[in-house]
């Protein structure tokens, strides 16, 4: 998974003035799905939605709506917590909304449930593996991807020898070795903190792979399972599902615990172990600032990270 997207946020060809901005919190069923980003010819989550809004607000031709994402996901990766926005007119807002008149109020909560019913009722038509959960008014200043204070992922994952449920299977990622989960957690505690990343990381010309891990901790589900909580101020292409491989060559003996730290040290991707697949990782939630916080935020987010010393 990755969360690099297009910075531009337009709806052509009113000026930016005359925009209003939504938030959308949303979830999906990655399986079917060529990830987040729209590409010719493939399925994908933003192509599915962008179509959908478009129906829904009656753009008109040669009017895109485009949707800024929090997590870009990957191909097959699913998500209950994503957040994107996107800026609409006034006149567009209107039909969205469930005002019948100049004098008509309802209160924002209700605004947001009416905005995303509606929105869902077109997404039923061809993409139901889609769910609107709101879609909220926000200040200008709100950016889904550069306002984010951190962000949280699970991964699920079934060793051998573990009870199957083929209920969740398509959300779960199958490990044909025994797992030691005790020694996965104690290598997961090992890889907290601010590193260089650049080992579980598909490199990304001009940008460093510093990110500030905040917490891997893993658990047994309640259909025998095992599944990892990983939250980062931010992650990039391919961080979590290398991670949740490393830590698995751990459990399963492929590599010691201190392998997995000497791996980490030298910044180079490694194939003593394997990116793990992406349907048994789900974005969980994007967490934001207040409100007055926001614009500083998507500053300190776009500032370019330093490298960290080698030493």
């Amino acid at each position: 998974m990755g969360v690099w997207q297009d910075r531009g946020v337009t709806i052509d060809p009113e000026p930016r003035a005359a925009l209003t901005r939504v938030r959308l919190d949303l979830a999906y069923d990655g399986t079917e799905f060529s990830g987040w980003a729209a590409q010719p010819g493939l399925r994908t989550v933003q192509g599915e939605l962008e179509e959908a809004i478009a129906v829904l607000l009656r753009t008109g031709a040669g009017a895109r709506v485009r949707l800024t994402v929090g997590g870009r996901t990957d191909a097959g990766v699913h998500a209950r917590g994503q957040v994107a926005h996107l800026d609409v007119t006034h006149e567009q807002l209107a039909k969205w909304s469930a005002r019948r008149g100049p004098d008509a109020r309802r209160d924002a909560a209700a605004e947001s449930a009416t905005r995303a019913r509606k929105l869902n009722g077109v997404l039923q038509r061809g993409a139901p593996d889609i769910a609107i959960h709101s879609a909220r008014i926000v200040p200008a200043a709100f950016d889904a991807r550069f306002s984010a204070l951190r962000r949280r992922y699970e991964y699920r994952l079934r060793g051998e020898g573990m009870r199957r449920d083929p209920l969740t299977a398509r959300f779960t990622a199958e490990v044909p070795k025994p797992l030691d989960l005790a020694a996965m957690q104690r290598a997961s505690d090992e890889l907290l903190g601010l590193n260089d990343f650049t080992t579980f990381c598909k490199a990304r010309e001009g940008a460093t792979a510093v990110r500030d891990l905040l917490c891997f901790e893993w658990r047994e589900t309640e259909d025998a399972a095992y599944a990892a909580r990983i939250e980062a101020d931010a992650f990039c292409h391919s961080m979590v599902r290398a991670l949740v491989g490393a830590i698995v060559a751990v459990g399963s003996g492929r590599i010691g615990e201190d392998e997995l730290l000497a791996l980490r040290d030298a910044r180079e991707r490694s194939s003593r172990f394997t990116v793990m697949p992406a349907h048994g990782l789900s974005l969980e939630e994007i967490a934001y600032p207040a409100d007055d916080e926001l614009a500083l935020r998507a500053e300190q987010t776009r500032a370019r990270r330093d490298p960290l010393d080698a030493g």
